[in-house]
């Protein structure tokens, strides 16, 4: 074994690299990767709510209906259209079915008459707290497995891919209907 002489090194430092940079510039291999893995975990993440709005003759839009409206108790039918981003008359369909089952109770506005304010009944929450349940522990087991820094960048990834108006929302800074 060679021992360095006293005041000498044998330590070589390595080439200068650039410095670290903020921006990510991947490839389409690698955009095509990202959509997959985004297709496959929303289809496995709602197969499991699905099965239960299947028994029930419902669908994706009035899980999604359900979920904002418990989320949002009070809000108005033009706030839910804005979170959904569906049309007034698919809106229409899903509401009506979920009113005519008792899930969703209709109340005018406080101030505007006009508006209709969309509450769960209880037998709503007792179904949107099923469905949430079936998805809370796809998602645990997930975050369970990938660990809090991977869950910390997957709050990130999924903000970043928000637009402005839904993070506002989001952090309680904004309207539904910018959402």
């Amino acid at each position: 074994m060679l021992k360095a002489k006293f005041g000498e090194s044998r330590f070589v430092a390595p080439p200068k690299l650039p410095p670290p940079t903020t921006a990510v510039d991947v490839g389409d291999g690698e955009m095509r990767l990202a959509q997959d893995l985004l297709f496959f975990a929303y289809r496995d993440f709602t197969n499991v709510a699905d099965q239960v709005l299947e028994e029930l003759g419902f669908g994706r839009a009035h899980h999604r209906a359900l979920h904002f409206i418990g989320r949002n108790p009070g809000v108005t039918v033009s706030g839910l259209l804005a979170i959904l981003r569906i049309t007034k008359q698919s809106l229409a369909r899903v509401l009506n079915g979920l009113v005519d089952q008792g899930y969703v109770a209709q109340a005018p506005g406080f101030e505007d008459r006009r508006l209709r304010l969309l509450t769960l009944t209880e037998k709503g929450q007792a179904l949107e707290r099923r469905l949430f349940e079936a998805q809370r522990d796809r998602i645990a087991q997930a975050y369970r497995s990938a660990g809090p820094q991977a869950v910390q960048g997957f709050r990130t990834l999924m903000r970043a891919m928000m637009d402005e108006g839904a993070r506002a929302y989001m952090d309680g800074t904004g309207p539904a209907e910018d959402a």
